[in-house]
């Protein structure tokens, strides 16, 4: 999902909040209890001996890695050991301090600054005029969740009875349902789809902005529905957005799970730990190689090595450790410990393209991202939380079908009172408002490939975007349908000159051009390792989670989705995690039967 509401130039300075920040904060931060700074045990122990060694290493503190570090270690009995390449999320134990992670609306600042970014790029998109694409992911404590523009959404229930055909056995709705719910504490409270006991805060938006209602009333009137909750019963129509912000704060997986574990002595958690070989015994995993301040060190798993990384950096460990296209790895000169072909294969995303609009009235973002707006705005929220700055003004959104026949969603919308420029990288430049469109189904699907033995060099990713005629025919739908929706009476007061495509952009030739030059990755890479049966020669892990052919290691991550889910993928790979750890754990699986799901009244029509 594309980063937005502050345009900045990359990387550019901020001492002015930084001086303010620690003004405003200093006693504060003078006055944080010794439990805030505590932290179980970190990295500098793990030296030699017993030190080293522990249940569980697991490798990555993102999305996944965070959730199985809390659930693994409810047992006090399993020693955990959890590796992050990146940094902690806090700074002297303070969010405040760290305010570009943790203020919803200053997420555009992390686009911009390796230290919490891997910071990927494809190779050269040949149906997209040979752009190279930006790919960033998080690498910090959180992961993806710490970058992304915290909007959560679970995809539709026929994701996951698709996967449990694709051969993630005991993958479908009605066993994943129950992980949704356990992860979640929604704020408008429990029902059959929410969750209310759980560690993910999840809110609705409060800016009541009213290009939010006027693209709300707008899709209405071209003829969709109203959905009180899009990860419900019913996903198919237009409503507010669910997000994972709590009292104003991103709630990340950091925040949500990791955190609240620290202080368990079964828990060791490590940063700028950047694990490069999962050591083996002939084909049973024992432990993992990482690099520590320049220094080489191992760390050994008397039950399992549990990779987290996500679907990029999960893949190219596995592929340097010697589990991958068996020919791959000896043209590089790796050892082979397993001929595993699936591993890097099968990588699948969604693309968006912003459809953007000139606004009439001095309503939108733009003002608020006038140097002493910002100012006061961020002082705001490290001062109570509140305002603009607690909010990432994706509030609203909705899920459509492209074309008659098609059985559920297979377009999404994030609606946006702002003007977003190359990734929120570049300054917005007048009142605007878009809206983020995308198909979420692609049958474009590409792959990554490792570039050297070198664990430091990112590997070649090929996401081979656009390459079906599917693909552009779907994109093209996108833009005719998000310009039917502008174009409703809801939007008479506010509606400028399109700004983007443009009104010169009419034909089919047109669109597609615009689409090649414009369209962008939305970050959700995904199904890398992907999960199946041990008779796909295309599977990476099995439905238990287990790395095929090998003992002892598990991938937990976006990487093993079969197939991409119709949404964003936070909330599904936080799902994944928890689902993951009851496996792991050995107990039986939640399971939830006969829940509701909405299906339109005919698939004759589009809407």
């Amino acid at each position: 999902m594309s980063y937005l509401m502050k345009g900045v130039k990359c990387c550019s300075p901020v001492n002015q909040m930084h001086k303010v920040t620690g003004t405003l904060f200093k006693a504060h931060i003078l006055g944080i209890h010794e439990q805030q700074f505590k932290i179980s045990h970190t990295s500098s122990q793990l030296s030699s001996g017993k030190a080293n060694s522990y249940n569980y290493v697991i490798v990555g503190a993102g999305s996944a890695g965070c959730v199985l570090a809390n659930r693994l270690t409810e047992d006090p009995l399993s020693t955990v050991l959890l590796l992050e390449a990146g940094p902690k999320d806090t700074l002297l134990g303070s969010k405040r301090l760290m305010w570009k992670i943790h203020m919803p609306a200053a997420l555009t600042y992390n686009l911009c600054d390796e230290k919490y970014n891997w910071y990927y790029h494809t190779t050269s998109q040949k149906h997209m005029d040979n752009r190279i694409m930006y790919w960033p992911r998080g690498r910090v404590w959180g992961g993806s969740s710490s970058l992304n523009a915290m909007v959560y959404i679970r995809g539709h229930a026929e994701d996951y009875n698709r996967w449990s055909r694709e051969g993630a056995t005991g993958w479908d709705y009605e066993h994943c349902l129950p992980y949704f719910k356990k992860a979640q504490t929604h704020e408008l409270g429990p029902d059959q789809y929410r969750g209310g006991n759980g560690p993910l805060y999840v809110s609705r938006g409060k800016t009541n902005h009213p290009l939010h209602h006027a693209f709300l009333e707008a899709a209405q009137q071209a003829g969709y529905p109203f959905t009180d909750d899009m990860n419900g019963y019913q996903q198919e129509g237009f409503g507010w957005m669910d997000m994972t912000i709590h009292q104003g704060q991103r709630w990340s997986t950091a925040s949500a799970y990791l955190r609240p574990a620290m202080s368990r002595p079964n828990l060791s958690v490590a940063e700028k730990t950047l694990v490069t070989k999962i050591l083996f015994q002939g084909t049973k995993s024992i432990g993992v190689e990482y690099v520590e301040n320049g220094q080489r060190k191992k760390a050994f798993a008397s039950k399992e090595v549990i990779l987290s990384g996500g679907a990029i950096n999960s893949p190219q460990l596995l592929m340097l450790s010697g589990i991958g296209n068996a020919d791959d790895l000896k043209k590089l000169g790796i050892p082979v410990v397993c001929h595993l072909p699936g591993v890097g294969q099968n990588l699948q995303d969604h693309l968006e393209v912003y459809v953007q609009q000139k606004c009439t009235k001095p309503i939108t973002l733009y003002n608020a991202q006038k140097p002493l707006n910002m100012m006061r705005i961020g002082l705001e929220w490290l001062w109570k939380f509140t305002g603009e700055g607690a909010t990432a003004h994706l509030e609203s959104g909705g899920f459509i079908r492209s074309e008659p026949g098609v059985p559920h969603p297979d377009i999404q919308f994030h609606f946006l009172p702002s003007q977003v420029i190359d990734h929120g990288r570049v300054a917005s430049t007048m009142e605007a408002y878009q809206v983020h469109v995308g198909s979420m189904r692609s049958t474009s699907v590409g792959w990554l490939k490792l570039k050297s033995t070198d664990p430091n060099d990112h590997p070649i990713i090929e996401p081979n975007y656009m390459s079906t005629e599917r693909d552009i025919w779907e994109f093209r739908q996108c833009v005719k349908l998000t310009r039917e929706i502008f174009a409703q009476k809801a939007f008479e007061k506010f509606r400028g000159p399109e700004i983007q495509p443009g009104n010169h952009v009419q034909s089919d030739k047109e669109i597609d051009a615009f689409i090649r030059q414009k369209a962008d990755s939305a970050y959700h890479p995904s199904c890398t390792c992907k999960m199946g049966q041990l008779s796909d020669t295309t599977a990476v892990v099995d439905p238990q989670t287990k790395v095929i052919g090998v003992e002892n290691l598990r991938v937990v991550d976006a990487s093993i989705m079969p197939s991409v889910v119709s949404g964003n993928l936070n909330a599904p790979t936080i799902m994944i995690a928890e689902k993951a750890a009851d496996i792991i754990k050995g107990l039986p699986s939640l399971q939830e039967k006969n829940v509701p799901v909405y299906k339109p009244k005919t698939l004759e029509t589009q809407r």
